[in-house]
């Protein structure tokens, strides 16, 4: 069974680069491999606000990888549909990091594609990861409005183009992301724990976790992010799926935890709030994208902390166009309720705005 390396800290890069030394990386790389380094970028954020991968991840990779001799290393990722990945790019500091260590930086919303074959459907894939010899995946641990999580086998979605993502929304988002883990395993998985959001996958409302952990099995890593967060696997419903579509296994028991130093005040992992689901509870969810799910999220907890009172059903989702539905409607594919809020996503801000017009 793979093992898990897991340090504590807060200094991404020191920390990134003993992960990798304790479990000599290095020696299971090919000498002349293409690697990809697959970080998570969903929005345009900086790693405090709890949504993006830290630079110190990406320059400790490259540090260590560089210093065993490897030079054919890029970056690619692509944000969430609605965001412009150049933009997150920079607002996570990574252009600083790419120029430093001379490594190229590509969108996967502008690569091209090549399609995959996988338990549940074909699935497009950004060309660069898929023929990479040694793919790295770098997520970050954080809550998720529709999935409760979303950590190593998640994250491979920003592999995809934004046609693509969208149909993982159509096709209810578990089967693919389960098919997607099963077709596109990455070689290696470290994941910064440092402070996401264990609410919003956004980032905003960040929690100070200081921990990173590093693995080789997709689904071992993502069962051992729900331990942390106090969920079952019941409550992600990809990941057992995953498991059985042969993308890894969910075993996992404290001797594969390998821990290389002690944590400052104990390591108790702080549970999710539960925040989404009170925010959710007049919301009708039927395959909706995550960008448009999380600005009507967003919006709602805005309208909380105001104390604006949201008080009419809600309808959000693919699952919704050319319905006809009594209340409001969020995106365009929800155009057949009484009331609309366009956009394909809509903004927090023009939710927010149209609620407060409506409910003040």
């Amino acid at each position: 069974m793979s093992k898990i390396y897991e340090i504590f800290g807060r200094d991404a890069h020191s920390m990134t680069v003993q992960l990798l030394t304790a479990a000599d990386v290095a020696s299971l790389i090919p000498k002349n491999a293409s690697i990809v380094l697959k970080p998570n970028l969903v929005a345009a954020s900086p790693p405090e606000v709890g949504a993006t991968t830290h630079p110190g991840v990406l320059s400790g990779c490259l540090e260590y990888l560089q210093e065993h001799g490897y030079d054919n290393i890029s970056i690619l990722e692509s944000s969430w549909v609605g965001e412009d990945t150049a933009r997150s790019f920079k607002a996570a500091g990574y252009d600083k990091v790419c120029k430093e260590y001379n490594v190229p930086f590509f969108d996967a919303k502008k690569d091209s594609v090549v399609s995959l074959g996988t338990p549940f459907r074909s699935i497009s894939v950004s060309k660069r990861a898929a023929e990479a010899d040694f793919l790295i995946d770098l997520p970050v641990l954080k809550g998720h409005s529709q999935t409760n999580m979303t950590c190593a086998l998640k994250n491979l979605k920003g592999c995809l183009p934004d046609h693509e993502k969208r149909k993982f929304h159509s096709d209810g988002l578990f089967k693919p992301i389960a098919a997607l883990g099963a077709a596109l395993k990455p070689s290696l998985i470290i994941v910064d724990s440092i402070c996401g959001d264990l609410s919003f996958e956004e980032g905003g409302t960040p929690v100070q976790t200081d921990r990173m952990f590093l693995g080789f099995d997709a689904v071992q890593i993502d069962t051992y992010g729900c331990r942390l967060m106090g969920l079952s696997l019941d409550e992600v419903d990809y990941i057992r799926l995953a498991e059985s579509w042969g993308a890894g296994s969910t075993s996992l028991s404290e001797e594969d935890i390998i821990t290389l130093n002690s944590p400052e005040g104990g390591s108790t992992y702080p549970e999710p709030s539960g925040l989404v689901r009170s925010l959710t509870k007049t919301v009708h969810q039927d395959r909706a994208c995550s960008a448009c799910f999380a600005s009507l999220v967003r919006a709602l907890y805005q309208c909380k902390e105001a104390s604006i009172p949201v008080k009419e059903e809600i309808y959000i989702g693919q699952g919704w166009r050319g319905r006809e539905v009594s209340g409001i409607g969020c995106g365009n594919c929800c155009r057949g309720a009484d009331d609309c809020i366009n956009g394909c996503p809509p903004s927090p801000d023009q939710i927010l705005s149209f609620f407060e017009s409506r409910f003040q």
